[in-house]
């Protein structure tokens, strides 16, 4: 699996491929079936299979003060494309530069003379260029005229309603990790290197790995079941406090997860903490006593709940 900037000339071998085009943030329902589509029209005609989406988030150069929202990194998402059988994966990066581009420009300077694509697979309702000029209908008539296909996949239904980033990232602010894990087809994860916190926790029998949420989404403020993931393969079982900590101070916005039976260093080392339950909102407590006794309770709760939920 390749990663490319999205200005380059491609490499020969991947030239001529089937592009799937979008962001992608999520790697949703809807995101697989477009990638599926791609990646079996490049098998069936032999071309490669690559996939490409935009960093930053198209939002965040229009609105740099917009709250955090991303619900995967680009990491996380080359592993998943890869996953899904992608031979490589296009950042398209969005600056001022990229953001001027006419469809007609994106289209001629990124697709035929960059990617030299050979076809192009994305949602009906994606659009491309300066002020989202370009549809998918101008899409197949600038493709018909240098040489490409374009084809468009209609939105995935779950529930009755299409499933979107949008609806996802409702879900885990109501504190419904579940639900979002349903659309996503795995649990909602958040990935980064384990820090020195201020060993609050090991002096209370609950030693925990300190996470920055980043630019991820926020999701519900609480304490969840948790499972994580080593880069050596391992996983662990655990709770985990997101959020402030309002029983000390000073407040301190973190992912604190607890993992059960487990003795080791962690810090420095990147870690994947998958949200599977919520079990209840952040709460202050009066003396520690209190508080070890009700993380005492959520512990024997996440064992539960995670005995039932197998990692996959």
């Amino acid at each position: 699996m390749q990663r490319l900037d999205g200005a380059d000339s491609i490499p020969a071998h991947l030239a001529g491929g089937i592009v799937a085009l979008g962001n992608f943030d999520g790697f949703h329902l809807g995101h697989q079936a477009v990638i599926g589509a791609a990646v079996a029209r490049a098998r069936a005609e032999g071309r490669p299979a690559l996939v490409a989406t935009f960093d930053p988030h198209p939002i965040l150069h229009f609105r740099p003060d917009a709250a955090p929202f991303r619900l995967t990194t680009l990491d996380q998402r080359e592993r998943l494309f890869a996953g899904a059988g992608a031979d490589a994966m296009v950042v398209f990066r969005f600056d001022a530069a990229f953001a001027a581009l006419t469809a007609q420009e994106f289209v001629e300077r990124r697709l035929r003379d960059a990617l030299r694509v050979g076809g192009v697979v994305t949602g009906e309702d994606f659009t491309f260029g300066r002020a989202r000029g370009g549809t998918v209908a101008t899409l197949r008539e600038y493709g018909l005229r240098h040489g490409f296909s374009a084809e468009a996949i209609a939105p995935v239904t779950l529930d009755g309603e299409p499933v979107s980033s949008s609806r996802i990232r409702e879900a885990l602010v109501a504190g419904d990790p579940r639900g979002a894990a349903r659309l996503l087809t795995r649990p909602f994860a958040i990935e980064g290197v384990v820090q020195h916190g201020d060993k609050l926790g090991r002096t209370i029998g609950y030693p925990t790995a300190n996470l920055d949420m980043g630019a991820y989404l926020r999701p519900a403020y609480g304490i969840y079941a948790v499972r994580g993931r080593l880069e050596d393969g391992r996983v662990l079982d655990g709770a985990a406090n997101l959020g402030i900590r309002p029983s000390f101070d000073p407040p301190k916005e973190l992912l604190e997860p607890h993992f059960f039976d487990f003795t080791g260093d962690l810090y420095g080392r990147t870690l994947s903490i998958e949200l599977i339950d919520y079990l209840r909102p952040e709460a202050k407590f009066d003396t520690l006593d209190a508080l070890v006794a009700q993380m005492d309770a959520d512990c024997l709760r996440a064992r539960v709940l995670l005995a039932a939920h197998k990692p996959a």
